[in-house]
């Protein structure tokens, strides 16, 4: 059943008569006799009463009104649903406990009244994620994005948006546990375990050039059976440890007595990006870039950041 058809009976209906309805739908009577005639044919019943004064529903035209109504608030709430500025911004982060999903959940308390949602494309590196902002199934996402602009997607954005300071995170047995900080040089030779990096994604490309750097001990080996099963594996080991952005929010039972001991000499920072079509006019948009863009720290003195994350800055 066409839409507009419908809208034009309800038209009909409220006006009580056809020339009133065309004025207001801004059509010729004729397109309205037209609608209505062909409605009437499709349900095979009358649905007005034509007279010198209007046009009167009949019974059918009566039980059909209230339907056409809600017929017609639906096709609104649909439309709704897919039209910026009137659907909640949709953007993606990686994980919902990362610093990204942090940054998200403050712009939310500064601005209560935002139409927010987050999603989290887990098993997308940073191509799929921008592709699905170029195709509009999200508005933004959070990304490392190792790409060169050249190779981006045109119309696609990126912004460097949060550099999050990387904490080694190590149970109370560990040789490192008693640190207050540590340089990069002082993990040398001790066991990073980050399970599930997967070969040619962006954060792949990170812990590349992290441990070419440093000349770190990185292991990726087994399956990643998420952050809980990590937490309780390094609790009970005296050689294993990982890496975490200080940014990022992590949960644990206090009998695990784990330790965030920041990296400084230099610092190590994840480059977390923005990516955004730049003909997105959803007006939330705007105000978390602003938000964003005001929360930045300022950049600490000694930073250590991927070469690729330059073209961002």
């Amino acid at each position: 059943m066409d839409i507009e058809t419908v809208r034009t009976f309800v038209a009909v209906a409220d006006a009580g008569q056809f020339q009133e309805a065309a004025i207001d739908l801004r059509i010729t009577q004729q397109a309205v006799s037209k609608r209505m005639a062909n409605l009437e044919r499709s349900l095979g019943v009358t649905l007005f009463v034509r007279t010198a004064r209007g046009a009167r529903l009949t019974l059918d035209g009566q039980a059909f009104l209230p339907h056409s109504r809600e017929l017609l608030r639906v096709a609104e709430r649909a439309t709704a649903s897919v039209r910026p500025g009137e659907r909640a911004l949709r953007v993606d982060v990686l994980n919902r406990r990362i610093a990204p999903a942090v940054a998200l959940q403050n712009f939310y308390r500064a601005h209560p009244g935002a139409e927010l949602d987050v999603v989290t494309l887990s098993d997308a590196d940073a191509g799929t994620a921008i592709e699905a902002v170029r195709a509009g199934e999200i508005d933004a996402t959070f990304r490392a994005v190792p790409l060169p602009a050249r190779e981006l997607p045109d119309g696609i954005l990126v912004e460097r948006a949060l550099d999050d300071p990387l904490q080694l995170l190590a149970g109370p047995s560990h040789p490192l546990a008693a640190a207050r900080s540590l340089t990069p040089a002082d993990l040398t030779g001790h066991r990073v375990w980050i399970p599930g990096i997967r070969r040619g994604t962006e954060w792949a490309a990170y812990y590349d050039e992290l441990t070419e750097a440093f000349d770190l001990r990185i292991d990726a080996i087994g399956p990643n059976f998420g952050t809980e099963a990590l937490l309780d594996a390094i609790v009970d080991s005296a050689d294993l440890a990982t890496l975490v952005g200080a940014g990022d929010r992590y949960i644990w039972p206090a009998t695990h007595d784990l330790r965030r001991i920041p990296i400084h000499g230099p610092t190590p920072v994840y480059p977390h990006s923005f990516v955004r079509r730049a003909d997105n006019p959803h007006p939330t948009l705007t105000a978390l870039r602003r938000h964003l863009a005001a929360a930045r720290p300022p950049t600490a003195a000694e930073v250590w950041a991927p070469s690729w994350a330059s073209l961002r800055a």
